[in-house]
């Protein structure tokens, strides 16, 4: 069992340990069991399906808890997406799906409290609209981290196109051939449909080496990953302006060959929910299971 205190600590800890026990996805990639059986799935099963593929589960604490819905009833369908926004609920409804699996919070805080929510207009009609469609949301943020290879990691990767690349004894690194930085970032966007990114470095950096921590793993994380691996290009999903850009800044000023790019925390790890389709379709035949991405937010002034 382990214990969870907080998000950046749960990210920092799996990306340290990642090196140690993780194994290349082309290798071995662990999957639920098979379901033989014809007999439905109620959203409880259908979890410790799942739970069963991931090493140490259950966990004593974890953030990856049922948010909404009753995890008696049965699974008529299966979404998965980044955020179970409103949209998303809508059309999972309009689907036929009953159960939404999500990586991240549904009721705008890590741990998905929600007393200090209390008479909020947005998140009682956010309620209310699952409630009628008798939706139930799962988190998987946690455990889709803990999966080996990691499920969020992995899927970047391979919709990067760059799985041979992988660095079997450290998958957080990758040692792609010669690219300029400016290669690197029209590939990231055209592979994982991003619209823009943000970045720091001189577009012309000849890079070989590859730094991939998708989502918001802290600015900890990324500095020690930078201190000890050495990349020629950082990728991340999500940072603190204050913590590793100003990192990277100061090594470009001493002429240290380092680069950074930010993709945005959706964009970074929505292909990890969309291989989970693949990933669990497999094992449980008679319900489908759809991807619904929760759509970048923000709009260019």
């Amino acid at each position: 069992m382990r214990k969870l205190t907080s998000r950046r600590d749960f990210l920092s800890k799996i990306g340290l340990t990642a090196g140690i026990s993780a194994v290349i996805p082309a290798l071995s990639i662990a999957s639920p069991e098979k379901n033989t059986s014809t007999a439905a799935l109620t959203v409880q099963q259908l979890i410790e399906l799942i739970l069963k593929t991931i090493p140490g589960a259950p966990f004593s604490e974890t953030v990856d808890t049922i948010k909404a819905g009753d995890g008696n009833q049965e699974v008529k369908g299966i979404v998965t997406t980044m955020f179970a926004t409103t949209d998303v609920i809508t059309k999972a409804a309009s689907l036929g799906a009953n159960f939404i699996i999500a990586h991240e919070p549904t009721f705008y805080n890590h741990r998905d409290d929600t007393d200090w929510l209390a008479g909020d207009p947005v998140f009682q009609a956010k309620k209310s609209l699952l409630d009628k469609h008798k939706i139930a949301v799962w988190r998987f943020h946690d455990y889709w981290h803990t999966h080996r290879p990691d499920g969020v990691r992995y899927g970047v990767v391979r919709k990067l196109g760059w799985e041979k690349y992988l660095n079997q004894d450290n998958p957080r690194m990758l040692a792609i051939p010669s690219m300029k930085l400016s290669d690197i970032i029209t590939h990231v966007k055209k592979s994982l449909a991003v619209r823009q990114v943000r970045y720091i470095g001189d577009p012309n950096q000849a890079c070989t080496s590859v730094g991939l921590l998708p989502g918001a793993s802290g600015g900890r994380s990324h500095i020690q990953l930078l201190g000890k691996e050495k990349p020629h290009v950082l990728i991340v999903g999500e940072l603190s302006e204050w913590e590793t850009a100003e990192y990277v800044r100061d090594a470009r000023s001493l002429n240290m060959p380092l680069s950074l790019i930010v993709l945005g925390h959706a964009e970074s790890e929505d292909p990890g929910m969309e291989w989970l389709v693949e990933w669990l379709q497999p094992k449980v035949p008679g319900i489908k299971v759809t991807h619904v991405p929760s759509p970048y937010p923000f709009k260019e002034a």
